[in-house]
């Protein structure tokens, strides 16, 4: 079993995601700046690359209550236009998480989640 979640970035939803984390960094909205410090334009923030991410996790896990750890490393730039397929698979009591654009490449790497032993959730106190 494995799960996945395929995501073709937009800049309204880069935009909504600026909105709502409060990162209005000028590298994700502002196509002229994003170019000025040498990037090809705006890139997606790594935070909502992971936050996907956590979606294909938390669905491999059998739910949110069953996460105890995330993980990754951003490798690689995430466009506007681009499209990224998340996978998450059970791999040796872990979950190993892949990110790749549509050229293979991938834009997340050493990317995991670990589960709370078996029959154990997380809740709120």
């Amino acid at each position: 079993m494995s799960a996945e979640l395929r995501v073709t970035f937009t800049r309204e939803q880069i935009a909504a995601y600026a909105d709502a984390s409060g990162d209005h960094n000028p590298i994700h909205l502002d196509e002229e700046f994003a170019r000025s410090v040498g990037l090809p334009g705006v890139i997606a923030h790594g935070m909502l690359q992971m936050g996907l991410a956590a979606r294909v996790a938390v669905e491999e896990a059998g739910g949110a209550g069953r996460l105890r750890k995330l993980s990754c490393r951003f490798s690689g730039m995430v466009r506007p236009g681009d499209t990224v397929t998340f996978r998450a698979e059970r791999k040796d009591g872990r979950i190993e998480i892949t990110a790749l654009n549509q050229d293979g490449e991938p834009v997340l790497t050493k990317a995991s989640a670990e589960t709370l032993n078996s029959g154990t959730t997380w809740t709120e106190a």
